[in-house]
């Protein structure tokens, strides 16, 4: 419940902080600002992690062969 709560509160903090009028903070620029020098960043590092699972996927499907393989050469011996 206290999670939920600070979720909702941080939220509204962050509207507030963006919105265009005079009461409210006006980071909308800033924001901005910081996303375009963000994203490129983040897809970079986005796109390794999807490097480093896909070539553990591949990995793991190699070894999976091997184990059906010596289970078939195992079978066929018995």
């Amino acid at each position: 419940m206290v999670a939920l709560i600070v979720g909702f509160v941080f939220i509204l903090f962050a509207v507030y902080a963006v919105l265009p009028f005079s009461w409210a903070l006006n980071w909308l620029e800033p924001v901005i600002h910081f996303l375009m020098g963000g994203v490129p960043i983040m897809a970079l590092f986005i796109g390794l992690i999807a490097v480093f699972i896909g070539i553990a996927d591949i990995k793991d499907k190699m070894e999976a062969k091997k184990e059906e393989a010596e289970e078939a050469a195992e079978a066929a011996k018995q």
